[in-house]
């Protein structure tokens, strides 16, 4: 298990918060890795975006957006009639 410091990556995003340690990945790279969760800034969510240290709101709201609109063109429709 690798355990790092967030700040010195640049940007990643929060995938899993547990007690004490994260799972972050690289937006660069895609590398997943585990963190100390104290060196994320405090109010960090999963599905954040962290950029040198610093909650970016922004940048996280366009990705999740961006995410539901792949998902949703992605999406198989239900033919009429048929009950899942």
């Amino acid at each position: 298990m690798m355990v790092s410091v967030v700040g010195l990556w640049g940007a990643v995003q929060v995938e899993l918060l547990e007690d004490t340690r994260a799972q972050v990945v690289r937006l660069d790279t895609g590398q997943a890795c585990t963190v100390e969760r104290a060196s994320l800034p405090s109010g960090a969510r999963e599905g954040d975006l962290v950029v040198d240290g610093r909650l970016e709101p922004g940048q996280t709201e366009a990705r999740r957006r961006d995410v539901a609109r792949i998902r949703a063109r992605l999406a198989v429709p239900v033919p009429p009639g048929l009950d899942l």
